[in-house]
């Protein structure tokens, strides 16, 4: 059965909660995944928005959301993850910010679409010194076993 990404809070195509975004208490929301492939060592999750800064005319992909080296029997993320929410193996990557966890969509126009992207992996990946989105597809490369997206929108 291939990886599968769903959430609680809004479905696929579908519009992201306002308490999850800048608008809102900006809080991530509920993440759950079907069991991973076998051979799987660890999972990572992406989330960016390829609309930025205007859908009209893209001009760069926005990162939300950086971690990598989840468990692969961990089967989601709780509303509102925050760090001590997380076992003590996973790691941080840098958003867009250019700090850790999650930041929320804050489109300055139009209507933005965000996706959640899972990765399992055929290793743990390490201490990669909080790796941007870049730097970690990078270090992926080449043991992604299976990945689930999830594409939610959002406009101000």
């Amino acid at each position: 059965m291939p990886l599968s990404l769903t959430s609680p809070d809004f479905s696929s195509d579908g519009p992201i909660p306002r308490r999850c975004t800048c608008d809102g208490a900006d809080t991530s929301p509920a993440l759950a995944w079907t069991e991973p492939p076998d051979g799987a060592a660890s999972l990572a999750l992406i989330v960016d928005d390829p609309d930025a800064p205007d859908p009209a005319a893209p001009l760069r992909t926005y990162v939300h959301w950086v971690l990598y080296d989840l468990p692969p029997d961990l089967d989601g993320l709780p509303a509102g993850c925050a760090a001590s929410q997380l076992p003590p193996e996973v790691r941080h990557g840098l958003n867009d910010w250019g700090r850790v966890g999650y930041g929320g969509p804050c489109p300055p126009i139009g209507r933005h679409r965000y996706f959640f992207k899972l990765f399992a992996l055929d290793r743990v990946l390490g201490d990669l010194r909080r790796p941007t989105s870049a730097q970690l597809q990078a270090a992926m490369a080449g043991h992604v076993l299976d990945r689930a997206e999830l594409m939610g929108t959002y406009e101000r």
